[in-house]
């Protein structure tokens, strides 16, 4: 009885071990293909959105990925480029106006 619970929690742990080697593999691609479309300033401002908002930057390598891949980044991005391009990817704010009757 012990040998299954054993058994399943061996299997267990090796699947989430399996699992975080993956991610940790895909975050390393990720790494790769941002070195190679991206000055090393452009990433230092990348790192920094990163760490003010982490989903937003996920969001934005993710496209930034998508879009080397469909051909539209050709060169590597500076600052300047990167800037421009984040002020076209970064959703619009809402203007939330409250009005007293």
């Amino acid at each position: 009885m012990e040998s299954d619970a054993d058994e399943i929690k061996r299997r267990m742990m090796q699947e989430e071990q399996e699992a975080q080697e993956q991610e940790e593999y895909v975050q390393a691609q990720k790494k790769v293909v941002l070195r190679h479309i991206m000055t090393p300033e452009a990433r230092e401002r990348l790192g920094r959105i990163r760490i003010a908002k982490p989903q937003f930057a996920e969001w934005l390598e993710n496209q930034l990925i998508q879009l080397y891949q469909m051909g539209r980044i050709q060169e590597k991005l500076d600052d300047q480029q990167f800037q421009k391009l984040l002020k076209t990817l970064r959703p619009k704010k809402r203007d939330i106006n409250i009005r007293r009757i």
